[in-house]
């Protein structure tokens, strides 16, 4: 499998194979050094583990993001100091896995692992190497010590999971991904506040059906090889608060930021102030995670924002009636929409441009066809009912006939409606 998965990451860029193995090396020994010492040494070789993580990071992903931000402040001709750096593909997924593993060698919640192969299918893993889910080390070295053939249940779940994710990718994501790039990539050629909405809700959409369809993808393959992986996504458009949103979206990274980064910076254990200064903080570096662009450093600033209102109003504590729920995800979908304007477009000019037509009084003209309406439709019946009534697992454990069936209809919609031609990339290999 280690070999696999190292074959798997060199397909896209060969050379890059030996940072993978440097870091490897690097948290490896790290580890080591953290169990066998004591005192100021376990900080020391904490601090050289993450040190060196940050400092591939910061290289390939933030080092034109500051020297385009220097250059500006100085005054100093554009490109002066900027680099031609290829960002190596899934290096904020692996490194935050790494990190992760460190630190909890360093707290004595997990033990370092002597073998060195052992570590390095943890880093490796091909299902969730390039755009996760983030897993933690005591959940994949549970699977790997005490590995047991997959189940007849779970292979059928795997292979139901992994076309379904297959069927979001490029029936769905894609299908809206060439309504959102039409309208981002030339909003001055499509004004209106209806347009704006229509093409902003294509990205929600898109981004929503690519990231989840990878991960269904990643944990339903490690799946039919005896890995579980956690759930990722939990129907987070569902949600009636965006603390409610951040318990649904990109689970990993959420409680990775909430383990790693709130908790160590004090939570909430020291009074309202340092809590949303805690929340606001974290949520900034979650932006950034996101990518070198104040595009991101917003969007993260916007959310942090809100948790912080909410925090601050006592949102999400008191269950609601049904009219309030929905009166509640609709508002908190509209918030994160709002949102996703700094996420996708180009620029910090190209947000405010958006935002200022989401809000303007020209109409404009909907982007989203009518039966691309009615796809989004079925989408939003099929969440609210799996939200109610769990049919995957249903579905899973039915009779042959009805999951064949199933089966059948996902490969009749890849057919029937998925986009062919040029592929359109997952939006989270760019992370």
């Amino acid at each position: 499998m280690l070999i696999a998965s190292y074959y798997f990451y060199m397909c896209w860029n060969a050379k890059f194979v030996l940072l993978l193995m440097t870091l490897t090396c690097i948290d490896y020994f790290a580890a080591l050094w953290i169990t066998r010492s004591e005192g100021r040494v376990r900080k020391m070789a904490l601090i050289a583990s993450l040190g060196a993580n940050l400092s591939f990071l910061g290289f390939f992903k933030y080092y034109n993001f500051l020297a385009e931000t220097l250059v500006q402040l100085m005054g100093l001709p554009a490109h002066s100091f900027m680099l031609s750096i290829v960002l190596p593909v899934g290096i904020s997924f692996h490194t935050f896995q790494s990190m992760s593993y460190v630190v909890d060698v360093y707290r004595n919640e997990q033990e370092a692992i002597r073998n060195p192969l052992d570590y390095a299918l943890f880093i490796a893993f091909f299902p969730q190497l390039v755009a996760g889910p983030i897993v933690r080390a005591r959940e994949f070295f549970v699977d790997l010590f005490h590995w047991q053939r997959p189940t007849g249940n779970e292979v059928l779940r795997g292979i139901l999971l992994t076309l379904l994710g297959l069927t979001k990718k490029v029936v769905v994501a894609d299908q809206f991904a060439a309504i959102s790039d039409r309208y981002f990539n030339n909003i001055a050629g499509n004004p209106g506040c209806l347009t704006a909405w229509s093409g902003v809700l294509a990205f929600a959409i898109q981004i929503y059906f690519d990231f989840s369809g990878y991960t269904d993808m990643a944990i339903g393959v490690a799946l039919l090889m005896g890995f579980h992986f956690p759930v990722n996504f939990r129907r987070p458009y569902l949600s009636d608060s965006i603390t409610e949103f951040w318990h649904r979206w990109h689970i990993s990274l959420s409680r990775w930021l909430r383990d790693y980064l709130y908790i160590s910076l004090g939570g909430n254990r020291h009074g309202r102030l340092l809590t949303y200064r805690n929340l606001m903080l974290t949520m900034l570096l979650g932006g950034l995670w996101h990518g070198a662009s104040w595009n991101f450093v917003i969007w993260g600033g916007y959310h942090g924002m809100l948790l912080s209102i909410e925090r601050m109003f006592g949102v999400g504590k008191r269950e609601r009636s049904w009219p309030g729920r929905l009166i509640g995800v609709v508002f908190t979908f509209g918030l994160v929409c709002v949102g996703w304007v700094f996420f996708r477009a180009a620029t910090l000019h190209d947000s405010v441009q958006v935002i200022n037509a989401m809000f303007s009084r020209t109409p404009g003209t909907n982007l989203i066809l009518t039966w691309e309406l009615w796809m989004a439709a079925v989408t939003l019946a099929l969440a609210v009912a799996e939200e109610h009534l769990e049919w995957f697992d249903r579905l899973v454990n039915s009779p042959a006939l009805v999951y064949a069936t199933a089966i059948a209809v996902l490969l009749f919609c890849l057919e029937l409606l998925g986009v062919t031609g040029k592929a359109v990339p997952f939006v989270y290999f760019q992370f």
